[in-house]
């Protein structure tokens, strides 16, 4: 049997199980094409008002995108992806598992039965599944998204919302890190979701240990996150008190700030260059130190219409601030990436920057320099907080 042969008949089964009920997954992987960070997709059955689709989850690096397809579309974006772009594919059903697997021009097509799988709901409209379903668990009553009774208030709905997005953007970061257990340093904590989530997440549902340390100026927050987290039996989780710029970070494996507000998110990202970690992340809040050498008249005379508005000069503050940290980050060995983070109840601020280290320091180092050199002079910046503490 050929190639496409062996293409079609893994369509085909995949149709026939779509048909018959009893499909629970096809997962396409080994992904060699065009779309950058993309991982994998996943397929499955869902019954919408219009009927039958093939539903597909296309995993990226930090955020899911679905989309729904009729079976024809369905079939040709898989054999188009079969044929091209990925080198392996899972199918799941309740009776047999299919295993594909490319090669260049080689293809393996494996199938094993299976007994005693049950095929998921295709209710489009159920509980939408979110990484964090159970809401019974004392931590969120202790943070006052779950009522007594075990159910989300209703006046914590958004918040419920912002923390399972949370797990999805942050789970597969530190599912990367290669340390066993990783610390993970959460600066300026507060109540501490993100600290909860992602430990309950990871323990309970990946089932990977993990430290996780959230740094958090008020006291009371502090004694509160401990008792939690010690009712919760999460052994691995804990509270100090403390500032940003003064914490020890030695040791860490991942930085996380989430709107520290302007030159504490600066502090934060300064710690997590100092202590080698891993990932740096932060959601930056308020752009004070650079909009107020941008107000002082020395940027370039082109860009007054840009500036003349104060609103303006909040957003091109909030842009150049952001663009200059992450130029700083990869002149300090980090891969950076700047996305729209989930919005928060108390602010609009909602972009989210994102280091790996990947050694690229030393690496076209000048270019860089030069780049942060002409922003600041097109802006009339003096200095970034940041490069005053990196030493730059």
């Amino acid at each position: 049997m050929n190639a496409p042969d062996r293409i079609e008949e893994l369509l085909s089964a995949t149709k026939d199980a779509f048909a018959s009920g009893v499909l629970v997954q096809l997962k396409l992987g080994g992904y060699h094409g065009d779309e950058p960070d993309l991982k994998a997709v996943l397929v499955k059955k869902i019954t919408t008002k219009a009927g039958e689709k093939y539903s597909f989850t296309w995993r990226y690096k930090t955020r899911d995108t679905i989309k729904n397809y009729s079976q024809s579309e369905a079939l040709a974006l898989l054999r188009k992806g079969l044929e091209t772009e990925f080198r392996s594919a899972q199918l799941a059903t309740t009776e047999f598992d299919m295993m594909f697997e490319r090669n260049g021009a080689k293809i393996r097509l494996k199938r094993t039965e299976v007994e005693g799988r049950e095929a998921p709901s295709t209710d489009h409209n159920r509980t939408k599944n979110r990484p964090l379903s159970e809401t019974g668990k004392p931590w969120l009553q202790a943070l006052g998204i779950a009522g007594k009774n075990g159910a989300v208030r209703n006046d914590a709905q958004d918040k419920f919302r912002q923390i399972n997005k949370m797990v999805e953007i942050f789970a597969p970061l530190i599912a990367g890190l290669k340390s066993e257990p990783p610390l993970i340093v959460d600066m300026g904590a507060g109540k501490g979701y993100l600290d909860f989530v992602l430990y309950d997440y990871l323990a309970t549902v990946v089932a990977r240990p993990v430290r996780i340390v959230g740094v958090e100026l008020r006291e009371q927050l502090v004694s509160d996150g401990n008792a939690t987290a010690k009712a919760s039996g999460f052994d691995g989780l804990r509270f100090d008190a403390g500032t940003i710029a003064e914490f020890d970070t030695s040791g860490a494996d991942a930085v996380i700030a989430l709107h520290a507000c302007d030159t504490a998110t600066d502090d934060a990202i300064f710690k997590g260059i100092s202590a080698g970690a891993s990932l740096i992340a932060v959601a930056p809040c308020c752009h004070k130190q650079i909009r107020r050498q941008m107000e002082a008249g020395k940027a370039d005379a082109r860009l007054e219409p840009l500036l003349r508005h104060g609103i303006f000069v909040e957003r091109q503050a909030e842009m150049v601030t952001d663009t200059l940290r992450a130029l700083l980050l990869e002149l300090n060995g980090y891969k950076t990436k700047v996305f729209e983070f989930v919005s928060d109840a108390h602010t609009p601020k909602n972009n989210l920057i994102v280091a790996e280290k990947d050694g690229r320091a030393g690496r076209d180092r000048e270019a860089v320099l030069r780049q942060i050199a002409e922003i600041k002079t097109m802006f009339g910046i003096e200095q970034h907080y940041l490069e005053g503490l990196l030493g730059s």
